[in-house]
């Protein structure tokens, strides 16, 4: 550990910043621990301050379950107005935020959230800015079925082929045919013509604008235009394997995909010292600069990935045009709650870590001439939102830079934010470039808050309570009535399954339906299949359309809708389904616990119950593990029997990690760290505050890097 400025600071983190990160900043070391260690000293009590203000609430909320149960709506409503939970709504206002990019204000697209401290994913996605709509097709199970083991199938490909000519159709409309019969797409008086088997020449139709291309105008190598502000490209070389069996020599369709990337210092990350916060900062550097790389051995080969260049095409008015490559990058910080021994006062208290994120993703961005974004999770109401502007404002004052440069991304996935979203928008007002709905975090605070009211719902009945409805419509009526209309993100959650993406592209049209801007996928294949959506729906269009009916007809949903618990008063489930409740519970815990505890794995895709993967991170561990602890707590299940299904499940978490050369047994002896600490997150449950796995899994963690 090293000292400066009267902080404790973990040498790898000093080591970073002194070295890297301040190198070309003009910013003197010893200004920039001074700066740090004033803001700490400033704001790490207020921080406590609202935690304990948490804690206070969900003591009196616990109170009032305990003495009305569910209670009646209007008297519980009354309750949550009285302890300053729910506040009043001020008059109608639009949020200022200015200066942000088209990304974040104009273009509605795939949104990727990756952990930081993978620089191979982190790579991955921010060239996921294009993706191969020929490769996306070829190898999911988008066609009906998945493609042969082995080299290239030329019938799967002709399938592949066909169905990217009709989803041309949708995504570059003709005016008077159809992609489908196209032989030649040639470039004449600036305009694209393609001929079709006939002979007739089609043109674009009016929605959809030539943005340039590349090789001769009679013969172009690609071919990119621009349909609901997304991007296109066709590329063509009847010299390639596959555009010399076409009929028009594409060999490619290219879909602008993943238009915007968080990576993530939160949930998605196993971060719990200075080695690993350092490790994220310095992904996050690279990444900034367009220096991060990765060795990837695939195949047996060996070869270095780097960052995307973009690209140039020639315009139809004869300029260059400038093709994007990478995504637009955000940075999710952890929230107010952990604190971290990265660094410590001179009392030899661990510092707010959400501090710590703030200062350094920051510098991190340095030198910038335009926007920050920074993606704040689990905020409890307008004055943790107050308090996370104010942080900012800290740090832009330490590093020279001009007030509301760093632009606040505000989950709406406690309910205390969700009731109060627009007093939270108003103290964000020249920050806000982003909200959104998360399911995951937003039901284990449904669980959490309402724990004394009574037994939930089945984990798979939750997503038809009333509640959730009224949440993602009020989410969305909430920001177009505070004006991010044109000015911030609107997104939607997580589609979990990453080998499910026929269904995907059945489903997830409901995200820019519902009037999102961006919504989140687990890859960027599925960021590309995504994509497709936002040609079918025009998201500025539609989110006028949804501003419209709400100035007619008022909100979707009411605070009572919101308010409404879903607890289960009757509780007729037969034994078998409260054991099948369980055991999908406990296998689900333990299969992400265990690779978070004993690898540092924070998001990974972990088989459930039934073999499927599935994208787990801390906040469907939060769900399930609030689940089981309701459960306990109202008698539904005893200690017992949560005992004996976690040894059960944990037999088959061991038997669906057989093949991992890294993996641990759990079972039979059951008594390792990261075996306790899943068992610890269910019998613990209701003291955790608001029912986070963080402090948990941070203790056991450390218990195991301290014990090698």
């Amino acid at each position: 550990m090293a000292t400066r400025a009267g902080l404790t600071i973990g040498d790898e983190l000093v080591e970073f910043v002194e070295d890297e990160a301040l190198r070309s900043t003009g910013i003197d070391p010893d200004h920039f621990w001074a700066a740090f260690a004033d803001i700490i000293r400033d704001l790490a009590p207020r921080n406590r301050e609202l935690l304990e203000t948490r804690a206070s609430m969900q003591a009196a909320i616990d109170r009032w379950h305990r003495d009305h149960g569910v209670g009646d709506p209007a008297e519980y409503r009354a309750f949550l107005e009285s302890i300053g939970y729910l506040m009043p709504q001020g008059p109608d206002f639009s949020i200022r935020t200015e200066g942000v990019d088209p990304e974040i204000a104009d273009i509605a697209g795939p949104q990727l959230v990756v952990p930081v401290t993978n620089a191979r994913y982190a790579i991955n996605a921010v060239n996921a800015r294009w993706g191969s709509l020929y490769d996306a097709l070829y190898g999911t199970d988008v066609l009906g079925d998945l493609p042969p083991v082995g080299p290239y199938n030329t019938d799967r490909g002709a399938r592949v082929i066909a169905e990217a000519r009709r989803i041309l159709d949708e995504v570059m409309p003709l005016t008077n045919g159809s992609h489908q019969g196209s032989t030649q797409y040639s470039i004449i008086d600036g305009e694209l013509v393609v001929t079709d088997a006939g002979g007739n020449r089609l043109q674009l139709d009016p929605s959809v604008e030539l943005v340039g291309w590349t090789g001769p105008a009679d013969a172009p190598s690609s071919i990119v235009t621009r349909h609901h502000r997304l991007s296109v490209e066709i590329r063509i070389d009847r010299g390639h394997a596959v555009g010399a069996t076409d009929p028009a020599g594409i060999a490619d369709v290219l879909l602008e995909s993943a238009v915007t990337v968080i990576m993530d210092c939160e949930d998605s990350v196993a971060c719990v010292d200075a080695a690993d916060k350092a490790l994220a900062y310095r992904n996050w550097l690279g990444l900034q600069r367009g220096t991060l790389t990765a060795e990837v051995d695939k195949a047996g080969a060996t070869f270095t990935r780097t960052m995307a260049a973009d690209r140039i095409v020639r315009g139809p008015d004869g300029d260059d045009v400038i093709i994007p490559a990478r995504s637009l990058l955000l940075v999710r910080n952890v929230g107010h709650l952990m604190t971290t021994p990265a660094v410590r006062t001179s009392d030899g208290e661990d510092i707010p870590e959400g501090i710590l994120d703030a200062m350094m993703t920051v510098l991190c961005a340095l030198p910038t001439s335009g926007p920050i974004y920074i993606v704040k999770p689990k905020m409890h109401g307008p004055d943790e939102v107050a308090f996370a502007c104010e942080l900012f404002s800290r740090v832009e004052q330490a590093l020279g830079l001009a007030h509301e440069t760093v632009k606040i991304g505000i989950m709406d996935e406690e309910r205390r934010t969700t009731v109060n979203l627009a007093e939270c928008l108003r103290v964000a007002a020249g920050r806000v470039a982003f909200i959104n709905t998360g399911f995951l975090d937003r039901t284990g605070d449904e669980i959490h808050t309402s724990m004394q009211a009574g037994p939930m719902v089945r984990k798979a009945d939750m997503r038809n309570e009333q509640w959730i409805g009224a949440y993602e419509n009020h989410n969305v009526d909430t920001g177009l009535a505070c004006g991010l209309l044109g000015k911030a993100q609107i997104g939607k959650g997580m589609w979990a399954a990453p080998d499910l993406m026929a269904d995907m592209l059945a489903t997830k049209i409901g995200h820019p339906n519902a009037g999102a801007s961006c919504a989140w996928v687990p890859s960027p294949t599925a960021a590309t299949l995504h994509a497709i959506h936002y040609h079918r729906v025009d998201v500025a269009e539609r989110q006028r359309e949804l501003l419209a009916r709400l100035a007619a007809d008022g909100p979707r949903a009411t605070i009572d809708d919101l308010l409404h618990i879903p607890v289960d008063t009757a509780a007729r489930w037969t034994d078998d389904e409260v054991q099948a409740e369980l055991d999908n519970n406990a296998q689900g815990i333990l299969g992400y616990v265990v690779r978070w505890v004993d690898q540092g794995v924070g998001c990974s895709k972990v088989p459930d119950i039934h073999d499927v993967g599935l994208m787990e991170d801390r906040a469907t561990c939060r769900i399930s593990s609030q689940h089981m602890a309701n459960w306990l707590l109202h008698g539904i299940v005893d200690v017992d029997r949560i005992r004996a299904t976690f040894a059960k499940m944990a037999a088959v978490v061991d038997q669906q990690n057989a093949n991992d050369p890294d993996y641990q047994p759990m079972a039979p002896a059951l008594n390792g760290i990261a075996y306790r600490a899943a068992l610890d997150l269910v019998l613990s449950g209701v003291e955790q505050p608001s029912g986070y796995t963080e402090p948990i899994l941070h203790a056991r963690r450390l218990e195991l890097k301290d014990s090698r």
